[in-house]
């Protein structure tokens, strides 16, 4: 399957705009890989909904937890708090906002005991380590981007064996912006040094992840998992799924279902990828 993921007519760098023995057409080098961690390699949406129902009892309060989240981790952004005081005034609202009468000391308590729970139960989805081992066999650089709490995000890359892979974590957090923000993106393409172009980023989440470094001037890359774990566990997924969901992203915007398929993406749109080279 092959994808428009750049214009071809588009120089490969700011320098070579002037230069009269680059081959425009041809297309461009890849040079990083960066990757979500969260329900793109980790499968963090479902540890957390069997961590929240053990711990209250009720199956039905995910998408609270995650607007909720999602508020406090702005406000981490933008400067008004930090991970640590997110972390239990983020649970203080969510208890609160069940009905239940909790102060700050007791989301504390209840937010020790989440993390301890999630820290046991933790996995990875089956396709992630082969797809990191070919990447690193081919030679590209890679960086994990996520919007979550650095400290928490760089224990579960060590804990899990990740870390080894990536040459750059990018926090949100410590950067004062966040997915989809162009500067997020475009800021991981400074430290790992290379131009947007040349870099690919793969995340869960269609705007947040794919239109945003799309938008950032990287190619922008839809991992939609089969809801039911098929797709990473490298089954098939039914064709009907496969259409819906690629016609629910924009043209320009690959859609995967398990990153098996990553490799064969890359090398049939990139140049000077798929060859192992020493790192």
């Amino acid at each position: 399957m092959a994808f428009a993921l750049g214009s071809p007519t588009a120089p490969h760098s700011v320098a070579d705009a002037d230069r009269d023995d680059v081959d425009v057409w041809a297309p461009p080098e890849l040079r990083a890989v960066c990757l979500d961690i969260d329900d793109t390699l980790i499968d963090f949406t479902a540890t957390g909904k069997r961590t929240l129902a053990t711990l209250t009892g009720r199956a039905d309060i995910w998408d609270e937890w995650e607007r909720v989240t999602d508020e406090h981790v702005a406000r981490v952004v933008a400067g008004e708090l930090d991970y640590a005081d997110m972390h239990a005034r983020r649970s203080h609202a969510f208890l609160r906002g069940l009905g239940m009468d909790v102060d700050l000391a007791d989301a504390a308590v209840f937010e020790t005991r989440r993390k301890a729970l999630l820290n046991r139960s933790w996995r990875l989805f089956d396709d992630v380590v082969p797809c990191l081992e070919w990447l690193a066999a081919a030679g590209v650089q890679l960086a994990a981007v996520t919007n979550a709490s650095g400290a928490h995000q760089r224990d579960k890359l060590a804990a899990l064996g990740l870390a080894r892979f990536f040459d750059h974590v990018a926090i949100a957090g410590e950067l004062g912006v966040a997915k989809p923000d162009p500067a997020m993106f475009q800021s991981v393409c400074l430290q790992l040094g290379c131009d947007p172009r040349e870099a690919v980023h793969l995340g869960d989440k269609l705007t947040t992840d794919a239109i945003g470094a799309r938008d950032a001037g990287l190619t922008g890359i839809w991992l939609h998992r089969d809801p039911d774990g098929a797709a990473g566990s490298g089954a098939e997924v039914s064709a009907d799924t496969d259409d819906a969901v690629r016609g629910a992203a924009p043209a320009d915007v690959p859609v995967l279902t398990t990153l098996a398929a990553l490799p064969e993406l890359l090398v049939s749109e990139f140049v000077r990828v798929g060859v192992p080279a020493p790192r």
